[in-house]
C-alpha cells in the first residue's frame, strides 16, 4: 500500500475556515506544498523546518492514530496541508474512512487535481490571492473545478486588503454557482502581538462593513474561528 507523507494528526478539535466552519473534526496534515504564500501560518509544511518529523504512513497506520487519540469521538477528518492535492495516494485513506461512515473534507488552493478529491465529503477551494504573492492558473482553477463534484465544493478567499477583495469579487464572479466564502486574514502570525483576538475581530468586522455595503451578494464572511480561540498555537 502506498504511504502517505505525514506532518502531524491531531484532535477532537473544531474546524475553523470554510463551509464546515465549527464542525468537530480530526485532522491529518500532509507534508509539501507547491505555493510559498507570504502569510503562510503553516510554512513548516514545505520549508524543511519540519523534515525530522515527516513519517511515511499507510491509511491503517492513520486510522490507528486517530482512534488512539479519539476512540469513539470523531465522525470527520480534515486531511491538510500543505496541499494534499500534490499527493495521488491519499484515495485509500478516503475509502477507508468512507468505509467506516466518517466524512473527510480537504482544502487546497485549486492547483492540482486528483481523482480522489471527487470523493471528498466538504471539498474547499481556495485560490491565493494578490497579498500571498502567488499568482493562480486560472485556466488550471478552470479545469481543477471542473472536475470537482460541484455536491461537496465550495470557494473561499482570504481578504487581507483592498486588493484581495477585488481579486475575490472576480473569482466569484468566474463562477458564481459555487458557493462562496470571504474569510478575514491572519496578519498575526508574531505570537508576541497583544489583543491578538481583538485585532483579528476588528479586522472581521472592517470585511464585513465592506461587505455590507457592496453589491458581493450571495457569499458568507467567516472569521477564522481557530485564532480567534487559540491563537497560532498549533495542533489544536
Amino acid at each position: 500500500m502506498p504511504k502517505i507523507p505525514v506532518l502531524e494528526i491531531f484532535g477532537p478539535t473544531i474546524q475553523g475556515e470554510g463551509s464546515v466552519i465549527g464542525k468537530k473534526t480530526m485532522f491529518v496534515r500532509t507534508s509539501g506544498c507547491d505555493y510559498r504564500c507570504s502569510w503562510c501560518d503553516s510554512s513548516f509544511t514545505w520549508d524543511g523546518s519540519a523534515k525530522e518529523d515527516i513519517q511515511l504512513l499507510e491509511p491503517e497506520d492513520i486510522i490507528s492514530t486517530l482512534d488512539e487519540l479519539a476512540p469513539n469521538k470523531y465522525q470527520h477528518v480534515t486531511i491538510s496541508g500543505g496541499n494534499p492535492a500534490l499527493i495521488k495516494n491519499i484515495g485509500p485513506l478516503v475509502k477507508a474512512l468512507q468505509e467506516r461512515n466518517i466524512k473527510t473534507a480537504l482544502e487546497t488552493q485549486g492547483s492540482k487535481f486528483q481523482d480522489w478529491m471527487t470523493e471528498i465529503d466538504d471539498l474547499t477551494i481556495s485560490p491565493k490571492p494578490p497579498s500571498s504573492g502567488m499568482k493562480p492558473n486560472l485556466p488550471i482553477l478552470d479545469d481543477v473545478i471542473n472536475k470537482c463534484n460541484l455536491e461537496s465544493l465550495s470557494l473561499k478567499v482570504v481578504i487581507f486588503d483592498d486588493e484581495d477583495y477585488n481579486f475575490a469579487k472576480m473569482i466569484h464572479n468566474r463562477y458564481p454557482e459555487v458557493p462562496f466564502y470571504l474569510q478575514v486574514g491572519n496578519p498575526y502570525l508574531d505570537d508576541t502581538v497583544d489583543n491578538h483576538t481583538e485585532r483579528l475581530l476588528e479586522k472581521y468586522e472592517q470585511l464585513i462593513d465592506k461587505v455590507m455595503n457592496d453589491t458581493l451578494n450571495d457569499i458568507y464572511v467567516l472569521p477564522q474561528l481557530h485564532t480567534l480561540l487559540w491563537s497560532n498555537k498549533k495542533g489544536v
